[in-house]
This record gives structure tokens, sequence and C-alpha cells, in this order.
């Protein structure tokens, strides 16, 4: 697999400026796209790997930790904060889950009625839960400048300090998308 923090002329951080890895994107692409004279398929697609690996910090911080580092990969457990939204998630998603066959089976206008609201609360909860999961999501990008400024200093310790933010943010990454998912059929 390419560099893709090379691939697009960046150096390999923990941030990145989205607008920066836009251009740098743009730059690359207009000479490599398959439609223009002398482009290229392959690495028009390795391109495009690039920006969709380098957009989100979980998967960013894995390419970085991946072609940067001998660590190797361990399991992180969730600290005491994580367990925190992880116990509200839990019953919450299963709750909705339930709501959810309820509503489906619901076929009168009446029984539907009478559902909305639970409907609500369970709505109310899961945006106030998915609040709480994007103020851990920029604590946990406020700590990466922290981690640039090591690597630049070559310190070793911190990539599996890098490994243990990588996996805090794909948990999150996760977690918001089963709350989306839930609103989502909840709104249907």
């Amino acid at each position: 697999m390419a560099d893709f923090f090379e691939l697009l002329s960046l150096p390999p951080r923990a941030v990145l400026d989205e607008d920066l890895l836009q251009q740098a994107y743009l730059k690359a692409t207009r000479s490599a796209h398959p439609d223009q004279a002398g482009g290229d398929a392959l690495l028009s697609t390795e391109l495009n790997a690039a920006l969709e690996a380098l957009k989100s910090p979980v998967t960013r911080l894995k390419h970085l930790i991946d072609r940067h580092s001998q660590t190797a990969w361990r399991a992180i457990p969730l600290d005491d904060r994580l367990m925190g939204l992880f116990e509200k998630l839990g019953p919450l998603l299963q709750q909705s889950s339930a709501f959810l066959s309820r509503k489906q089976a619901a076929t009168s206008a009446l029984g539907k009625a009478l559902l909305s609201s639970e409907e609500m609360r369970l709505r109310e909860a899961l945006e106030a839960l998915n609040e709480e999961i994007e103020t851990q999501w920029q604590h946990l990008e406020s700590c990466l400048p922290a981690c640039d400024e090591r690597i630049a200093l070559s310190d070793a310790a911190v990539w599996p300090d890098l490994q243990a933010l990588q996996a805090r943010f794909a948990y999150l990454a996760k977690w918001r998308a089963q709350i989306r998912e839930r609103l989502l059929g909840l709104m249907l």
C-alpha cells in the first residue's frame, strides 16, 4: 500500500487541515485523472483512497501508525469516559430497537399516536448521547497537535499513545454511526 501522506506531498501528521488536504488532493489529481491526457487510472484510484483515508482521524491515525512506526497493534481497553458512554449507549440502542419493532407493528393511527411520547424521549436521549460523543471526539482531536510535536521530536513513545487515540476515535465513530442509524429509524 502506498504512503498516502507521500502520495499527496503532505507531511506525516496526526492533524491535517481539511483545506490543505483538499488542495493537495486536487493538485495531485489534475494530472493523474484518467480523463486527462497522460492520466493514470491506478494513480487516480490511489489518490482517491488517500483522500478518504486521511480525511478521518480514525483512518488517518491507523495509516500513520502502519506506515511510520514499528509498533505492533494491540487491543485498547475502554477508558472510564468511554466506558461511561458505552454503558449509556448499549441500553439505549436496545430500547430503541425494541421501540422500532413496536412502531412497525402498530397499524392504526391511534396505536402510532400512543407511541409518540416514547419516540420523542428516545430521540432526545439519543441526541443528548450524540452530543456527549461529539464532546469526547473534540477532546481527542485536541490531543493530536501534541502528538505531532512528539513525532517531530522522534519520541518513540508517541506511537502507543497514537494507537490508543486511534482506537478511541474508532469506538466513537462506530457509536456515532449507530446513533445516526437509530435516529433515522425513528424519523421514518
